[in-house]
């Protein structure tokens, strides 16, 4: 059995993004551990805080129960400050994971993997998925805590850009509403379009199997509308969404493989 540790930027991210493949090899008897890098202080603050809580202390109980639905078994903190959108002031803020050094982050990241054994550690593809600075940094972080810890295989969750545009256009051409906003191969948070086209993909995993551990982790994280506003999706499209979760795993062929990244 694999001990796989998934690096995420904020409380909630490995809900929408990883939760699947958590599920799935905790099913399967691999160890499963979550590093999150800030503790989401710049979300959506709950109007239903009791006195003295904090959106952070909120954030962080939500998280605790998404990651117990998922059966992840550390769940560790490195408490950066959120970093905000591209352009936003908090990403000047000294404490945010922005401005954070990113050898001294990865050092930290690196001394989880050596305590863990960590056979695999998941980051993300280059541009965080959607530009957001602190995604982006997860990137540069995680991709170096492989290195100085030495873990033998380093993996980038991203999202099949190629898949989305299809299914869009196919929505747009049988006239359906797509909303206002919504475009796949629009400009995102950096400029760039969301996610990865999917010949840059190497693992195109199923965990429609755990489609309702994903729904069960996004409730947990109620006080955040992103996490809520993707269980207002039909039962039909969140299956088609979230059904299947995308990786990079450099140093391997092209080509993108159906398969699950810890099969035997």
């Amino acid at each position: 059995m694999a001990t796989v540790v998934f690096v995420h930027a904020h409380p909630d991210d490995e809900a929408s993004q990883t939760s699947g493949s958590m599920a799935r090899a905790v099913a399967e008897g691999h160890r499963v551990v979550l590093v999150v890098a800030t503790n989401g202080d710049h979300g959506d603050a709950p109007a239903d805080l009791a006195d003295g809580e904090t959106v952070v202390h909120r954030r962080r109980a939500e998280a605790e129960a998404s990651n117990a639905v998922i059966g992840t078994h550390r769940v560790e903190w490195l408490g950066y400050a959120d970093s905000g959108m591209t352009g936003w002031a908090q990403n000047d803020h000294e404490e945010s994971f922005a401005r954070a050094d990113t050898e001294e982050a990865a050092q930290r990241v690196a001394a989880v993997l050596r305590d863990e054994h960590a056979d695999v550690v998941v980051g993300y593809d280059w541009h965080g998925g959607y530009g957001h600075p602190d995604h982006v940094k997860v990137h540069a972080v995680t991709r170096r805590a492989a290195e100085l810890a030495g873990t033998p295989r380093y993996l980038e969750s991203s999202m099949n850009r190629s898949a989305m545009v299809r299914a869009f256009e196919a929505m747009v051409a049988a006239g359906q509403d797509v909303g206002e906003d919504w475009d796949p191969r629009a400009p995102m948070d950096d400029g760039n379009p969301l996610g990865s086209l999917e010949e840059e993909l190497h693992w195109a995993c199923d965990v429609s199997d755990f489609l309702d551990v994903k729904r069960a982790a996004l409730t947990a994280h109620a006080s955040q509308s992103d996490a809520q506003g993707m269980l207002e999706m039909p039962g039909e499209m969140f299956a088609a969404a979230f059904g299947w979760e995308h990786f990079i795993e450099p140093g391997r062929p092209d080509g993108m493989v159906t398969g699950w990244f810890l099969a035997p």
